[in-house]
């Protein structure tokens, strides 16, 4: 069976980057991040892909990259161009589906999603990259709220987990 799940990393405003960039890189969030999406499949967009150290797909993964641009190729990584194109590629997938941005990925599939894990980050950044804010979003609840960490840089963050009620 399949589970939909969005990852993400957000600031006090649900930013969750500027100009193709993260708001910040936190070790120990990317190693969440890897823990929980090493072995399965994720879903992001062609400018995600594109802000990838090299622009290349991660390893240990199966990258999926939902782009309009049909020329679109890249090594390491099946590209798709629709929705429908989506789901026929992932059909026969049985197992969690990150879905890994930006903002545009997370906004056609989270009506897909039914767990979100988010790295909550205790400060606000620029960003004109955001995530829609699950906690005003009707179905959706969080169940667990992480306690606020520190990382070497000084940043605080917590991991949150929420679902939705379908």
């Amino acid at each position: 069976m399949q589970e939909w799940i969005i990852i993400a990393s957000a600031d006090k405003n649900w930013g969750i980057g500027y100009k193709n960039k993260l708001l910040v890189k936190i070790p120990e969030d990317m190693k969440h991040v890897s823990a929980k999406t090493t072995g399965k499949v994720i879903v992001m967009g062609r400018k995600t892909l594109e802000s990838f150290p090299g622009g290349r797909p991660l390893p240990n993964r199966t990258n999926v990259v939902l782009t309009t641009n049909v020329g679109y190729k890249v090594e390491g990584a099946v590209v798709v161009h629709s929705i429908q194109e989506l789901m026929d590629e992932l059909k026969d997938y049985d197992g969690e589906i990150y879905v890994f941005g930006g903002e545009s990925i997370y906004r056609q599939l989270m009506p897909y999603c039914t767990k979100a894990y988010i790295t909550r980050i205790n400060k606000e950044f620029q960003a004109d990259s955001f995530l829609p804010c699950l906690d005003e979003i009707d179905g959706w609840k969080l169940i667990k709220k992480g306690r606020w960490q520190t990382s070497r840089e000084g940043i605080e963050y917590r991991f949150d987990e929420y679902i939705r009620s379908i």
